[in-house]
């Protein structure tokens, strides 16, 4: 059986040029109002944060996609404060706001939006921006995106009202009377283990790497808009961001393609996982900035190992480590508390706690604030 869909409207008029290959679908319109108020690449600062703090989402599996609840929250890092919110409002009650309060941040379901290929294929919360023109609905969605179904691009559309969907959220935005702010960039990092241990076991393949497509995609976008953020700051990225970037575009087509390999009945590529995990922990190197604790953790392991710093940052746990044996975590430990001055607690000393980087600068952290 052949899907059809009813042809999308006419595009009247180029969206307001924002970095709308950077963006997500909840940040892409808040972008179109940041720069509206507070003047062109206002809207990288929603790059300011790098996250790696995966939540629960879809299937069990865990996402590093943002709760849209979370990322509204965030509006003030681009000078934007919020004035209205309504939810479940009907198209004619969404007519009369904006007569009465100008343009509306809203978000619905992308079944129901006429103007994106994701139009009766697939339910997913999207955002646009709409404000009256005349009788008619104008809709503003900066949205960029190659989907399945064709390309979403930036764009104006003019509307019947009766033709939008019911919105799930409306908001009135506002300019912050001190306007936009100075933000600083931030990063958080959380388990990669555990995250990709997930993808790896979950037992339905193609639910799983289905996932990861969209997964490996948002972790290059934003990615790419935190580097964009960075250099609009006049910040420091050399030739390795640059590098990490395109080596994170490589990632998103490798999980698409394993995807679809899954979803023909093919095995899927033995090495995407680990070079997911690779990455990520690459992902720290590059844009984590300087770590003492963790430098001072890295150099006191690698010299009880008798090997060089770059191979104990690289290696996914010490076990992999050519020469590695039980005996030397003992001294690892008893070197720590030396050179950093602390001392353990006693029930933190277990075998998988003394095996990664990332562990133990978590209980050396642990130590110093007992």
């Amino acid at each position: 059986m052949t899907t059809t869909t009813e042809p999308a409207p006419r595009r009247d008029r180029t969206a307001p040029s924002v970095r709308a290959e950077l963006l997500d679908c909840v940040q892409s319109n808040l972008a179109v109002l940041a720069d509206r108020h507070h003047g062109p690449g206002s809207h990288l600062a929603l790059g300011a944060v790098l996250r790696f703090t995966p939540r629960t989402g879809p299937d069990g599996l865990p996402t590093v996609e943002p709760a849209a609840a979370d990322q509204l929250a965030a509006v003030a890092d681009i000078g934007l404060t919020e004035r209205l919110r309504l939810h479940g409002v009907a198209p004619a009650r969404l007519a009369a706001l904006a007569r009465e309060y100008g343009p509306l941040y809203v978000m619905a379901d992308t079944y129901d939006m006429p103007w994106l290929p994701y139009h009766r294929q697939r339910h997913m919360e999207h955002s646009y921006l709409v404000a009256a023109e005349g009788d008619r609905a104008l809709i503003v969605d900066a949205y960029h995106s190659h989907t399945p179904w064709g390309l979403a691009s930036p764009g104006e559309w003019t509307m019947d009202w009766s033709e939008l969907p019911v919105s799930s959220l409306v908001v009135v935005f506002e300019p912050a009377a001190a306007g936009a702010p100075a933000v600083a960039p931030v990063t958080e990092h959380g388990d990669i283990d555990a995250y990709v241990a997930a993808y790896a076991n979950h037992p339905d393949r193609f639910a799983a790497l289905d996932r990861l497509t969209t997964e490996t995609w948002l972790l290059a976008r934003s990615r790419r808009l935190h580097a964009a953020f960075l250099a609009r700051e006049g910040l420091p990225t050399g030739p390795e961001t640059a590098a990490y970037l395109e080596r994170l575009d490589r990632l998103a087509e490798q999980a698409f393609l394993a995807m679809r390999r899954v979803q023909r009945g093919r095995p899927e590529p033995d090495r995407l996982l680990t070079d997911l995990a690779d990455a990520l922990r690459a992902d720290r190197e590059v844009f984590a900035g300087p770590d003492p604790l963790r430098a001072r953790v890295t150099d006191t392991v690698a010299d009880v190992l008798g090997t060089n710093t770059a191979t104990v940052r690289a290696a996914p746990s010490l076990t992999e480590i050519p020469g590695f044996n039980s005996f030397q975590v003992v001294e690892i430990v008893e070197a720590l508390e030396e050179r950093l001055g602390v001392e353990f607690a006693a029930e933190d000393l277990l075998p998988e706690n003394l095996h990664r980087i990332d562990d133990l600068c978590r209980l050396a952290q642990a130590a110093r604030t007992r």
